[in-house]
């Protein structure tokens, strides 16, 4: 085997402060550079498959490269297989909203590098979280039932997956400590409902804590309902796995669905959950931000009986990856489900019983401080310039549908309820045949993404296949929304021409 040389060159202080101010100006101009042109770039990257491990070398260098030549290399190698999430142009998936202000916070909480696991080890990480979940808790009016005032409270998160862990493992033990069965008998009998527009991470996050596959009851939506999920089939779901010697564990409901948006009436579904002493959770990952808005604060209506809620900042709250913010009723439902009690960890503090160690409030016992960022954010666009932010997307989602309605060619597939339009292509056959619509359509996106110009996403519900468009990017006008208007009809009238 052979070795790495012997290092000739001087000791390297690798936080030395001068050298940090230097580098980090130089970073800041190149991402302010990259920020200016990314408009430039195509929006979805072009490269295939391997092309780093083609281009950079197969062992690290063993002499220090300057800053200058690394960040020549970024330009060179790294962003051409970047997919430009920040372009005006990107209109797929959801929205990820960058700011100043969160990558100010990101680099505040960075440099600082705390490891907050516990009240001990960083007070005012601990503190200053506390502080930003009851500012939201209160912006979303929220019932004081979440609120660490009363018996609740709200954590940070990284995705809306690791909510969904620890709510489950929650809920889990929970309902293991009232059945007298021993746990691995009961354990293969609990059941996870949800609809068939949850985000697939329900089903991982199931999986992970000992939920059989066959166990999550995903029940069938409509188009007829907007594909909300309906009271009277998850109430016959219930009821069947109760006649079968099932328990019923957890009930996902969603504000805002991956697919379409869709709102599920929490209120009367909660009531369904209650009956059956049923986890209820509410996922708001992408619409619980525009809920901060008085005018979409009614699809929360029936939050207070719910048993945890959920919404991600770092999808339309000008939050960078990952921020998710979730509150629970009764905050000892996870401390009793996640908490350790090492002897290394144990300090007065904790034992005072006045503090809170977010240690037990997750999976990972380390945790970064990332309520600095989202407090960078609140406090530097305050509630209005945050509320117009959002308002100003919906108003180009609006001029997009309305677009749209007007053409007769397209359809607008389900109503837009928040900042993402749904629509496809007519079938053009009388019978209206939906292979047909579905093909177009399909052809029509794979065109429009092939330019570069652009980049969507799409669905598939109730057999219609739909393309989404997302609007809630930081950079983008209503100028851009207009040029993707243009775009659709030029590669529609040639498609149909055909």
């Amino acid at each position: 085997m052979g070795s790495f040389p012997i290092a000739t060159t001087e000791f390297l202080n690798p936080l030395d402060h001068e050298q940090f101010r230097k580098q980090a100006h130089l970073v800041v101009d190149f991402l302010a550079d990259y920020y200016s042109n990314v408009e430039k770039y195509p929006v979805c990257s072009q490269v295939k498959p391997g092309f780093l491990t083609e281009t950079l070398p197969d062992s690290p260098p063993t002499q220090p490269q300057p800053i200058e030549s690394i960040l020549q290399e970024v330009q060179k190698h790294i962003i051409p297989g970047i997919t430009h999430w920040q372009s005006p142009n990107f209109f797929g998936y959801f929205p990820s909203s960058l700011s100043t202000a969160s990558f100010l916070g990101e680099m505040l909480l960075t440099g600082f590098d705390i490891v907050g696991f516990n009240w001990l080890a960083s007070p005012a990480a601990t503190e200053l979280e506390i502080i930003v979940m009851e500012w939201l808790l209160k912006l979303l009016q929220l019932p004081k039932l979440f609120s660490f005032s009363s018996d609740g409270g709200g954590v940070m998160h990284s995705t809306t997956c690791e909510s969904f862990v620890c709510t489950l493992v929650a809920a889990r033990e929970k309902k293991l400590s009232q059945i007298e069965n021993e746990k691995g008998e009961t354990l293969g009998k609990l059941v996870v409902y949800c609809s068939d527009q949850t985000h697939c991470s329900l089903q991982k996050a199931s999986q992970i804590v000992g939920i059989s596959p066959n166990n999550v009851r995903a029940i069938p939506t409509t188009k007829s309902m907007n594909f909300q999920l309906c009271p009277d089939a998850l109430s016959r779901a219930i009821e069947a796995d109760v006649r079968a010697g099932l328990v019923p564990l957890y009930l996902c409901l969603t504000v805002g669905t991956t697919q379409t948006t869709a709102a599920d009436p929490i209120g009367i579904l909660c009531e369904v959950a209650k009956q059956f002493n049923i986890w209820c959770h509410v996922d708001a990952a992408y619409a619980g931000n525009a809920c901060i808005l008085p005018e979409f604060r009614h699809f929360l209506d029936g939050i207070e009986d719910a048993n945890s809620f959920s919404f991600n900042a770092h999808k339309w709250l000008l939050t960078s990856l990952g921020c998710c913010c979730l509150w629970v009723k009764d905050r000892t439902d996870l401390t009793k489900s996640l908490s350790t009690d090492p002897e290394y960890l144990k300090n007065k503090a904790t034992n005072s019983k006045q503090v809170v160690d977010y240690k037990d409030w997750q999976i990972t016992l380390s945790r970064r401080f990332l309520s600095m960022k989202l407090w960078m954010v609140m406090k530097s666009y305050g509630v209005l310039g945050l509320r117009e932010f959002i308002r100003r997307h919906v108003k180009m989602a609006k001029h997009f549908e309305a677009l749209l309605l007007i053409d007769k060619r397209f359809e607008v597939v389900v109503p837009r309820n928040f900042a993402i339009v749904c629509f496809r292509i007519v079938p053009l056959s009388e019978s209206r045949d939906e292979e047909n619509g579905n093909r177009l359509t399909k052809r029509l996106l794979e065109s429009l993404n092939g330019t570069g110009k652009v980049y969507m996403t799409h669905a598939v519900v109730e057999n219609i296949y739909v393309i989404r468009v997302a609007i809630g990017g930081t950079l983008t006008e209503e100028k851009h929304v207009d040029m993707l208007w243009d775009m659709v009809q030029e590669h529609a009238n040639t498609l149909l021409a055909c």
